[in-house]
This record gives structure tokens, sequence and C-alpha cells, in this order.
């Protein structure tokens, strides 16, 4: 067999391995691919933009906690002068 034949068994080949995953219904997952990459990129939210996210929360967290600290011993310290 010679190199051109073999060149076009392969092309046959891939050609024919195309029309079959078409005619098994792969073709129609692209729209549904697709569309969910696109609902995914629009609504969800990137990983630095989530990660800074939890980042603000954290401190968020942290200050009202320290504010409550600050509070209580406030009122403790009032207590013993009073």
């Amino acid at each position: 067999m010679n190199a051109a034949a073999s060149k076009a068994w392969i092309v046959a080949a891939s050609i024919g391995a195309v029309e079959a995953l078409k005619d098994q219904g792969i073709c129609r997952w692209n729209y549904t691919m697709r569309s969910l990459h696109q609902h995914a990129k629009n609504n969800l939210r990137s990983a630095s933009q989530a990660k800074n996210y939890v980042k603000f929360q954290l401190l968020a967290k942290a200050k009202q906690e320290e504010m409550v600290a600050e509070k209580s011993s406030s009122k403790g310290l009032a207590w013993l002068v009073s």
C-alpha cells in the first residue's frame, strides 16, 4: 500500500467517524455546552472575585467580633468604676 492510499484511508475513516458521531447526536450537545458555558460566564463569579468576597466576609466578621469584645470590656470597666 502506497502513502497516498494510506492517507486516503485515514481521511475516509476520519470522515466516517465524524458522520457516525453526528448520527449519534453528539452535535446536538454543541448548543447545550455553549449555552451552559455562556450562563456560567455571565452568572457565576470568577475564582478571584469569590476569593476576594470570602476575604471581605472574614474581615467584616473579625471587625464585628472586635467591636463586640470592646463593648463587653467597656461595660465591665464601667461596672467596676461605679
